[in-house]
């Protein structure tokens, strides 16, 4: 006998009583055909607001091509992303550790409320990593979390640079160590491009 791919999602697309669940999900484009399927979840972390997590609107369009070649339907969906690298040193950064927290409920919200039956994360910084992680393990449901990967290293004068060297030079800076016009090139070259803190910080490390 088959295997039910379909234990949870069934609950809101099979059955006469469900045509108004059914025509809610066909307001936003699926087909009969796309709700026969097995739904998968697509937790995106996407945000545009710094690296760490900007590129993943395209690696999430990869991810749900994958879904439907594998015979499923993706339904992706968006929660929060604090980047501790832009609030370290301002009130922001208390939001930070917290946002870990509300990342992990909010995809379990999400996933339980929509009867997922399968669950993919994507994410790619500090918080938004062991957040989709908490959130898989809270659900108990097939799921996969899938790391964006890391920036790539800046160049200045011969020399890799990440942001850490950023953070080195305001004190250099500070220490007049270094010119104003040095602390600039710094900064304008140290993050080339979108991906993670390029540092040995929770990101790259877990």
């Amino acid at each position: 006998m088959a295997e039910n791919l379909k234990k949870r999602s069934s609950v809101i697309t099979d059955g006469p009583d469900r045509a108004p669940s059914r025509a809610m999900l066909k307001a936003v484009g699926f087909k009969d055909e796309d709700l026969s399927r097995p739904i998968v979840g697509v937790a995106n972390t996407w945000i545009e607001i710094g690296p760490c997590n900007f590129h993943l609107r395209r690696l999430g369009a990869k991810v749900k091509e994958g879904i439907r070649a594998a015979g499923g339907t993706p339904m992706e969906f968006n929660t929060v992303s604090i980047s501790d690298g832009i609030s370290m040193g301002a009130e922001g950064m208390k939001c930070s550790l917290i946002s870990r927290e509300v990342i992990a409920d909010s995809i379990e919200l999400v996933a339980r409320g929509n009867h997922f039956d399968a669950l993919v994360c994507i994410s790619g910084c500090d918080k938004t990593n062991p957040g989709v992680v908490m959130a898989l393990a809270r659900l108990d449901i097939p799921g996969l979390a899938l790391y964006g990967g890391s920036i790539a290293p800046g160049h200045l004068a011969g020399r890799d640079l990440t942001i850490q060297d950023v953070f080195e030079a305001v004190g250099a800076y500070g220490r007049g160590k270094i010119s104003a016009a040095e602390l600039k090139a710094i900064e304008d070259t140290a993050c080339p491009g979108a991906g993670a803190c390029g540092g040995q910080f929770t990101a790259n490390t877990m």
